[in-house]
């Protein structure tokens, strides 16, 4: 029924982004100038019916294989063909027929003004991916701006996604969160749903279903809370909270549960285009060029098994440990106060 509720509300309700009753679609983030180039190469209908704002577009893509997940008017799949250049490739993936439509429609026109062809749009779900010809490990990147919360098997989205990221991929992506369970009543209104609000996963059922498609230590990126500014929609979600986020969530078996000490660091070169002089991974690794700067075993791992191993020096390995990394959030379990008497009494 949500599937058929999303369909509609995207194809048949929604004639431009201004239709949109909220703003959890966007992702309102200072659009950076050289963003603002990249669209100002799409075509005119296909910017008027893209539902959304901002760009989900992660550094580094030259020459990558890209999926867009939900990819609607093909607004997002245009931008990234630029940002992967003529050696790479983006596919995007949606279930609307109108949408597709009009991307498929500027296929030839776009292939014109950047001077290649490296773009292809299928139809299908997201909880069908592998039902479309989409070969398992063939993707270096997956994106999706605000399209998880809509699919009605979240779970088995994400381990869809992890087969078809390569090792070292990434599932770079932007949603919406809530802090609660939703009632049956928020999910079950299609407006809600169409809003991108019905859908919203609690916020810590994200991370245990990540967790679990086998995406070991998810990182946040960026995150904001919502407003909802139209007072009948308030009325009905009640005090259920909202957050827009970004994750990016990395292909690398065997992560720790947690982030281990084993006196790591790297070395930011300011190689990576349109960041020069820091590097942001997530909202607590903001690396400075040229500094030296510790990390825990996964974030040495994400660097160096990922597309962004050749923009760092890494110093170190795993072969001593030190135990928890400082400041991570995950204290010592003991009390350090010692007890010479053996007082305190109880073995549990």
């Amino acid at each position: 029924m949500n599937q058929q509720i999303v369909s509609e509300y995207y194809g048949k309700t929604l004639q431009q982004s201004e239709d949109l009753k909220t703003d959890a679609c966007c992702t309102v983030e200072d659009i950076p100038r050289w963003h603002k180039s990249i669209l100002s190469n799409i075509h005119d209908e296909v910017m008027a019916k893209y539902y959304g704002c901002g760009l989900i577009a992660p550094l580094d893509l030259e020459g990558a294989r890209v999926l867009d997940l939900g990819s609607g008017s093909g607004r997002d799949v245009y931008a990234l063909a630029q940002m992967v250049g003529p050696k790479g490739e983006v596919i995007g993936v949606d279930m609307t027929d109108e949408q597709l439509a009009v991307a498929n429609a500027h296929v030839d026109w776009h292939a014109e003004k950047f001077g290649y062809a490296n773009v292809k749009f299928l139809k299908g779900t997201l909880e069908e991916l592998d039902q479309i010809g989409l070969e398992p490990g063939s993707f270096d990147v997956i994106v999706s701006n605000c399209v998880i919360n809509l699919c009605t098997d979240k779970p088995g989205v994400l381990r869809h996604v992890f087969s078809l990221l390569k090792p070292g991929g990434e599932f770079y992506f932007s949603d919406v969160y809530a802090d609660r369970r939703l009632s049956k009543a928020i999910v079950d209104d299609p407006v809600l749903y169409g809003e991108c609000l019905g859908g919203a996963l609690y916020w810590n059922d994200f991370v245990n279903m990540a967790k679990a498609a086998g995406f070991a230590d998810p990182r946040l990126v960026t995150a904001r809370p919502l407003t909802i500014e139209n007072a009948v929609l308030q009325e009905k979600l009640g005090a259920a909270k909202f957050w827009s986020a970004t994750y990016r969530l990395f292909h690398i078996e065997g992560l720790e549960p947690a982030c281990e000490d084993y006196g790591q660091a790297v070395i930011y070169k300011g190689t990576v285009e349109h960041s020069g002089d820091t590097f942001l991974l997530d909202g607590h690794h903001v690396i400075e060029k040229g500094k030296i700067f510790p990390v825990c075993g996964n974030t040495y791992r994400m660097l160096a098994e990922s597309r962004f191993a050749d923009h760092f020096d890494f110093i170190g390995d795993m072969s001593a440990h030190y135990g928890i990394f400082e400041g991570c959030g995950t204290p010592v379990p003991f009390d350090d106060s010692s007890d010479p008497t053996g007082s305190s009494g109880s073995c549990c």
